[in-house]
C-alpha cells in the first residue's frame, strides 16, 4: 500500500478532479509531451494549460524536465497508486453489494420461474 498523507490525498483527488486536468494525464498515460502537446486538444493559451500542468506536477502527478527552451513532461504514477489504494476498499465495498444484488436477482428468477 502506498502511504500518503490526508493532505496530499486530498490535493490530488482535487487535481484530478478537473476534467481537462484528467485528458492531459491519459495523453501522458501515452507517453511524453510538450506544453504545446498537451495543450493542443484544449481550446486554450499556454499559460492556461501551464496552470492546469502546474496542479498535476505540484501534487506529483507529473515530472517536468526541461531541454533548452521546452519543458517535457511525463506522468508520475505513484501518486495515482496512493488513490488508488484509497479507493480499493470502496471498490471492494461496491463489489460486495453487487454480488448481493446479483444473488436477490438471481434468487427472484428461481421463484418466477417456479411460479409458472
Amino acid at each position: 500500500m502506498v502511504s500518503q498523507s490526508p493532505a496530499q490525498l486530498d490535493r490530488v483527488f482535487h487535481a484530478l478532479a478537473n476534467d481537462t486536468r484528467r485528458k492531459m494525464l491519459q495523453r501522458l498515460a501515452g507517453g511524453e509531451r510538450n506544453l504545446g502537446e498537451l495543450a493542443a486538444p484544449f481550446n486554450m493559451t499556454f499559460a492556461g494549460a501551464s496552470k492546469h500542468v502546474h496542479v498535476l506536477e505540484a501534487v506529483g502527478l507529473v515530472h517536468r524536465r526541461v531541454e533548452g527552451r521546452t519543458h517535457i513532461f511525463r506522468l508520475e504514477p505513484a501518486a495515482l497508486a496512493a488513490a488508488d489504494d484509497w479507493l480499493h476498499f470502496y471498490r471492494r465495498f461496491w463489489t460486495e453489494q453487487f454480488d448481493r444484488l446479483e444473488a436477490v436477482l438471481k434468487a427472484g428468477d428461481e421463484n418466477a420461474s417456479i411460479h409458472k
